[in-house]
């Protein structure tokens, strides 16, 4: 019923409380409602207390919010905190159970120095076996990228595609972090970061956040579909490090309940945390054919990410899957200003936690 976003960025004047209340106030007036009818609270936040040292996150954010004497209740699954938060409010309100909820996502992550910020992405991983030894998420999915390139041919000039592509996309977006377009040969020859990425096929370290109204009543949006499911957290778990089968397994299941097949997305917000991923979801989702997915996001063939992405509009981690959610239901509403695709009747939004342990995908439509 509303959407709610704060710009993302990275604001020394601004705390992860203020952030989450702005979103969730946008929200309710977008969907025309007080804080009092407001029946439950989700909040997707990955590391709020690492982060920023506060604790109890829900009730502290609720309650600021207005939104008093109902549950509310934190999630984490790292990356995918608040898309797996819009998950559980989903059921709820498809059960019956509460009739007007509110899910918010939120990061507050520029509150301290980057290689503090790098030990806490890292707790995303498993942390005995990648992060001591000296693993973060860059060097993962550098990996990760280099098998894709080793197993399918995929180039490094199809990576920087992706980059350049979402860069351009950001800069019509009012809300996103990173406003500036690049070229191929500036993403080909970005500051090294764990090779074969370069600083411009990875993710924003950015402050921000999204909330969504969730309500059994008939609106211009509705959910078609939405679905969770996990993996293995570790990279040496998994049979194929070029695979996502948590995606796989999501989009599966969120296109048997929206009785739809991925030919007929219009459009889609995927989790672009490195460019390697947005290509990996390209294939998971069905998109294209397993392997392709280099030359496919390349072509641009089809609306991804008209956001900016995360590689552009920003990556404040816990924010993120509200966020993708909210951005399809304002391009699905005719409202994303300045960034309107001329198709915008059925989307999806991907969002991915880890290197691929959790994974939710949902379904949005016009009603």
């Amino acid at each position: 019923m509303g959407v709610g976003k704060t710009r993302f960025g990275a604001f020394a004047d601004r705390d992860l409380r203020s952030l989450a209340v702005e979103a969730v106030a946008a929200a309710l007036a977008d969907a025309g409602l007080e804080a009092g009818a407001v029946e439950a609270f989700y909040l997707g936040n990955f590391a709020g207390p690492s982060f920023t040292g506060q604790s109890h996150l829900a009730p502290y954010v609720a309650g600021a919010a207005g939104i008093t004497g109902v549950p509310a209740t934190r999630y984490e699954a790292a990356c995918a905190s608040s898309g797996a938060a819009f998950h559980a409010a989903w059921q709820a309100v498809a059960a019956g159970i509460h009739d007007v909820v509110v899910v918010c996502g939120v990061e507050k992550m520029t509150s301290q120095p980057t290689a503090r910020v790098a030990e806490i992405l890292a707790m995303a991983g498993d942390v005995s076996a990648e992060a001591h030894p000296g693993a973060t998420f860059p060097a993962i999915f550098a990996m990760i990228a280099r098998r894709h390139m080793h197993q399918y041919g995929t180039t490094r000039e199809q990576m920087a595609a992706v980059a350049v592509k979402n860069h351009a996309n950001a800069l019509t977006n009012p809300y996103a972090h990173l406003k500036k377009a690049i070229t191929l040969e500036q993403a080909l020859a970005g500051k090294p970061i764990a090779e074969p990425l370069t600083i411009y096929d990875c993710s924003l370290v950015s402050d921000g956040a999204a909330a969504v109204v969730l309500a059994a009543r008939p609106n211009g949006v509705r959910v078609l579909g939405c679905a969770q499911t996990s993996d293995y957290v570790a990279l040496e778990k998994k049979a194929d490090i070029t695979s996502l089968p948590a995606v796989k397994a999501s989009a599966a299941k969120a296109y048997q309940m929206a009785g739809l097949s991925a030919r007929e997305i219009d459009f889609a917000e995927v989790h672009d945390c490195f460019t390697i991923a947005e290509i990996i979801a390209m294939e998971e989702l069905g998109f294209c054919a397993k392997g392709e997915g280099g030359p496919f996001a390349a072509s641009l063939a089809m609306a991804v990410n008209r956001s900016g992405g995360l590689k552009a509009k920003g990556h404040p981690v816990g924010a993120t899957g509200v966020a993708q959610i909210a951005d399809v239901a304002l391009q699905i509403r005719g409202e994303a200003h300045g960034w309107q695709l001329p198709k915008a009747r059925v989307g999806l939004a991907q969002n991915l936690g880890g290197s691929g342990a959790t994974s939710v995908v949902t379904i949005l439509g016009a009603a």
